[in-house]
């Protein structure tokens, strides 16, 4: 493994825990800064508005930027929203500094994207994606419980200190583990990647990450009730199953990434009709706590196995600007968290039952393959232009996509 993905990893891994860790600290810090746990809510809410509305914004702005300048530059704001987050006198405070913590989330995982596919032969750019994200997913195995465990035991705002420190330690990285050279600003510049937003393929790969990551969230967020009332475990047992959550997304990266290499739409399909099929049986699944746990475990994978390939994807149709839209395909991933969770939850407000928040998900997940196989049927429709189009992926040998698309199957 190029030790420039090692790098990318740690600064996935420090986001993570960032993202994630204010769920389960939200009791601490309503109760320090004195507020509901409903206003305390807001503090999720706020980074993941700092993750949709700086994704684009940022990417777009260090467009002529040399890519680890640029990665840098987002880590020092990732540090300096977390050191403010531990420093926050009043909710007010911290929720901007939350918002301000969000902002590099989307760009740095775009823009790294760009990297980890440079630094690799064109055979592993999916590979490279997938490692990369491993230190996402290794956040919710190990980050978010050990960060959740010292908030609980040294207050909230120790945990930010932490993970300010973990940033910190990326951007050693980041400095010594990429190489100046290793990808320089891109040639089409901000013109180049705002154009790319025009095609309508960039478009439906971007509706696909809503619907099918829509279809995750819209179970996921709705997890524990479900394990506590539906399965019938303690509440203290929640934590470690959530973690079994992790090792399944961190199976199904790793596996997305290995398969899409070879096979991406084959991948992709696979991964979203395998998320429908275990979103449609969590009400048979649920009624017992072996096979509550095992679907748990199930849910990570399936969803997880889709991650890779939709970046791909993304990039791929996204030529001549792949950092805009693979950030822009973060900013739809946090779309994706705040509408599967609300549809989810109108689902348990009508009264249909603790494990419907699953079966809305898996209508989400069909949707999903729809968009994914509309998409399919432009780039058909689109094959005998498509030989004169050259995919540019930042760094790595040019292909045209129709040959892209004959060496994956």
């Amino acid at each position: 493994m190029p030790l420039a993905l090692l790098a990318l990893a740690i600064g996935a891994f420090g986001i993570g825990t960032t993202e994630f860790v204010m769920m389960g600290l939200l009791p601490e810090v309503a109760a320090d800064l004195h507020i509901s746990l409903p206003t305390a809510g807001h503090l999720v809410s706020a980074y993941a508005l700092g993750v949709v509305i700086g994704a684009p914004l940022l990417a777009a702005a260090t467009a002529r930027m040399p890519r680890r300048a640029v990665l840098t530059g987002l880590m020092i704001l990732f540090v300096a929203g977390n050191a403010l987050s531990a420093l926050a006198p009043d909710a007010d405070w911290l929720l901007a500094a939350r918002f301000l913590s969000g902002l590099p989330h989307g760009a740095f995982f775009g823009v790294g994207a760009v990297v980890a596919t440079s630094v690799v032969a064109p055979e592993r750019k999916a590979r490279s994606v997938s490692l990369m994200f491993l230190g996402l997913t290794i956040a919710n195995i190990a980050g978010v419980p050990a960060a959740t465990l010292v908030g609980q035991h040294l207050g909230w705002r120790a945990t930010f200190v932490g993970v300010s420190a973990i940033g910190v330690v990326s951007i050693l990285a980041l400095r010594l583990l990429i190489p100046r050279t290793a990808v320089g600003a891109p040639q089409a510049g901000l013109r180049g990647e705002l154009t790319a937003l025009k095609s309508l393929p960039v478009w439906l790969a971007l509706g696909t990450t809503v619907a099918g990551f829509g279809a995750l969230f819209s179970a996921y967020s709705y997890i524990t009730p479900m394990l506590t009332d539906a399965s019938g475990y303690a509440d203290s047992s929640v934590t470690l199953l959530l973690a079994l959550f992790g090792v399944g997304a961190t199976i199904g990266n790793l596996l997305g990434g290995r398969l899409s290499d070879h096979a991406l739409r084959p991948t992709l399909f696979g991964g979203l009709t395998s998320l429908v099929a275990v979103l449609a049986l969590f009400p048979v699944l649920m009624r017992t706590e072996w096979s509550a746990a095992l679907a748990v475990v199930l849910l990570g994978i399936t969803a997880f196995l889709t991650g890779s390939p939709l970046m791909l994807m993304v990039m791929e149709k996204a030529a001549s600007g792949p950092s805009l839209a693979s950030s822009a395909n973060q900013a739809a991933f946090n779309l994706a968290n705040a509408g599967g969770a609300w549809i989810g939850g109108l689902a348990l407000a009508a009264g249909f039952g603790v494990t419907s928040p699953a079966l809305a998900g898996a209508g989400l997940g069909v949707l999903g393959l729809g968009v994914a196989g509309i998409a399919y049927a432009v780039d058909v429709r689109r094959a005998p232009s498509a030989g004169r189009q050259r995919v540019v992926a930042a760094g790595t040998p040019r292909r045209t996509e129709a040959e892209l698309e004959a060496r994956r199957g």
